[in-house]
């Protein structure tokens, strides 16, 4: 093969379409550092290509919501935080593909659209995207609505550029004044590597299954990577730099996004900004590709591409098909729920308390997240979660509580998105170790190595270099509790975490449990649903509900207990917030112990009462032999 030509040409600037969106003349295809082209790549590694990247003057950055699926605006996100990176990259992303139940869904929606959009922006970690595009149109749309509905509110500064791969298409920027922003210009890699790209892929490469790289086809595809390989050696460059020049000579405003995930390739692409082809040359490439002389289509399915994406015509569309239908189906269970006090309302300013005697300060009613991602059903939607998490912070509610076991380890990484863009400074972080799975078995764990590699792993996952409250999820009874707090301390003279707490028995446990505990078995539950009588009906007196009753009866227990309810909707974290303005009269409080004291109650907390106070001592100091 030829060797590549130097990646020394200047990245000259172009203007994309006719509505003032200037970029790079080539750009970046993050997709394969996260998704589809096997196992993510590391993190690490991919912000360092990027990074290269923009340095070396490549400054469009292309990815899509559906690549991870989320991971890669997540990476992307991170990648701008750096060194005022976003300030000098144009951004575009992709909407309109999506996940359900394993298969690909369309849609392009107002309702759609714009939670897509809020989404993509809580990612990436930015006000405003520069280039936003519909990565596949919706036939059940007409396009008049789709495009209507990503103009609004300076959410996106470009909207009309459109998206073609490399078998044609170059002319449509003269006649309509757009831009052509070329996918895939290298065949998914094969003017890289030829046929010999399909024997080094790595499992669970969609490319395996194109039909142009299966055995019937590219055994005569490969006929077409000699011929463009021969040309390549007389012109001193790769076939791959051949290809993209083959793009760059379509028109200025044709910006080919080739993807990589190493640097050394990167510079490689960017060495085809260097190549000049006369229209011999142009002629004669074009002549090894014509679609008579490729062999199989572009995907295993042409469902959804420009050969088949004609919209209805705008006058077929009824503003109520776009109807949230989420949103419906939650009113339709409103009207199901049993009749109850109304809730006081969201208006108390949630004061500071210190927790503990060591200096720490959090709001007096924190947010557990466990419930957004694990336990309770499917996760939740990641775009509604963090808007409730920054909902949180914008009402005063700043100790957010999660553990590594939730998910495992997707709410810690749910966290860290939420935290970025100035987030972290305004929240107290809490996280817990010490429950493991292994084989599907539980398992609690204190020991040192596993302490500090949980500490670690969880630094990670959330993107931050210190944890405000790291405590013990559970107590490991094979260990004294001072080798455990010993290490503990360790990290704290490190500075990766700040404060150290001990749990027996969280809320969110209680909530992963609660479908077999045994106060909501058949026998107890009747009587225990007196006790919720009693309780509704003082609520009902003093304006609020039983839950916040409940809540308001935690905060009085002293100025030092903070109570942190988990929710997955931002009315109901409206509802909990408010229980800082119920006022209780020391009868009330008394009144409220006598209904739920201890003999009263029927059933344990739990099905099982292992690893909670009640069993958690843990041996001596003396019996620890360190390994």
């Amino acid at each position: 093969m030829a060797p590549a030509a130097p990646a020394t040409a200047a990245v000259r600037r172009v203007k994309l379409g006719s509505q003032g969106l200037e970029v790079s003349a080539q750009g970046l295809g993050c997709m394969g550092m996260s998704a589809f082209h096997g196992p993510s790549k590391p993190e690490a590694d991919m912000v360092a290509l990027i990074h290269h990247a923009v340095a070396a003057g490549v400054t469009l950055l292309d990815t899509a919501d559906i690549y991870g699926p989320h991971a890669n605006e997540a990476l992307l996100g991170k990648a701008l935080q750096v060194g005022g990176v976003r300030d000098n990259v144009a951004l575009a992303t992709k909407f309109g593909k999506f996940l359900a139940d394993g298969k690909v869904g369309i849609r392009g929606d107002p309702a759609y659209v714009r939670a897509a959009c809020e989404g993509s922006l809580w990612r990436l970690g930015v006000d405003c995207i520069d280039l936003y595009y519909q990565h596949r149109v919706d036939k059940k749309v007409p396009i008049e609505v789709t495009h209507l509905h990503q103009q609004s509110e300076g959410l996106m500064r470009y909207t009309l550029s459109l998206q073609f791969s490399s078998s044609g298409h170059y002319g449509l920027e003269t006649e309509l004044g757009i831009g052509i922003v070329a996918y895939s210009p290298l065949g998914r890699g094969f003017f890289s590597g030829g046929a010999k790209l399909v024997d080094s892929l790595p499992d669970h490469d969609f490319r395996k299954n194109l039909p142009r790289f299966q055995p019937e086809n590219l055994e005569k595809n490969a006929k077409i990577f000699d011929r463009v390989n021969a040309m390549a050696m007389r012109k001193g460059c790769t076939a791959a730099q051949l290809a993209l020049a083959w793009i760059h000579h379509q028109g200025d405003d044709v910006c080919p996004i080739p993807g990589t995930t190493k640097i050394e390739n990167f510079d490689q692409n960017v060495g085809a900004l260097s190549l000049e082809l006369t229209r011999d040359e142009m002629a004669e490439l074009e002549s090894y590709t014509a679609a008579a002389d490729v062999h199989g289509d572009r995907y295993a399915q042409m469902a959804n591409t420009w050969k088949d994406c004609e919209t209805p015509p705008l006058s077929s569309w009824k503003e109520d098909d776009g109807v949230n239908q989420e949103a419906a189906e939650r009113n339709r269970s409103i009207r199901f729920r049993p009749a109850m006090a109304a809730a006081a309302p969201a208006t108390a300013a949630v004061r500071r308390m210190k927790l503990g005697s060591q200096g720490l300060e959090v709001s007096a009613q924190g947010l557990g997240c466990m419930g957004m991602s694990a336990f309770y059903g499917p996760p939740k939607p990641e775009p509604d979660m963090v808007a409730l998490i920054h909902h949180a912070v914008a009402t005063g509610v700043t100790l957010l509580d999660t553990s590594d076991i939730y998910g495992p380890h997707t709410n810690e990484l749910l966290l860290g998105k939420a935290l970025q863009g100035g987030v972290r400074d305004k929240v107290e972080l809490a996280t817990k170790f010490g429950i493991a799975f292994e084989d599907g078995k539980r398992d609690v764990r204190g020991d040192p190595a596993y302490v500090r590699a949980a500490c670690e792993g969880s630094l990670r996952r959330l993107g931050v270099d210190s944890i405000d409250l790291y405590y013990q999820h559970r107590v490991d009874k094979k260990v004294p509790i001072e080798v455990t707090i010993g290490e503990l301390k360790k990290l704290v003279e490190e500075g990766k975490i700040k404060y150290i707490g001990l749990s027996e028995a969280s809320a969110s446990t209680i909530r992963r449990a609660h479908a077999h505990l045994p106060r909501f078995q058949p026998a107890n539950l009747e009587k225990n649903a007196e006790i919720f009588e009693r309780v509704n009906a003082m609520a009902a007196r003093k304006g609020c509900t039983p839950s916040q009753l409940a809540l308001a009866w935690v905060h009085h227990q002293g100025s030092d207990v903070c109570p942190i309810p988990g929710t997955t909707k931002i009315e109901n974290f409206n509802q909990n917030v408010a229980a800082l303005s119920v006022k209780l009269t020391p009868g009330e409080m008394t009144e409220l112990e006598s209904y739920a004291s201890t003999d009263v109650v029927q059933g344990d907390r739990y099905a099982q009462t292992a690893g909670t106070w009640k069993d958690s001592e843990t041996p001596p100091l003396s019996s620890w032999k360190a390994e």
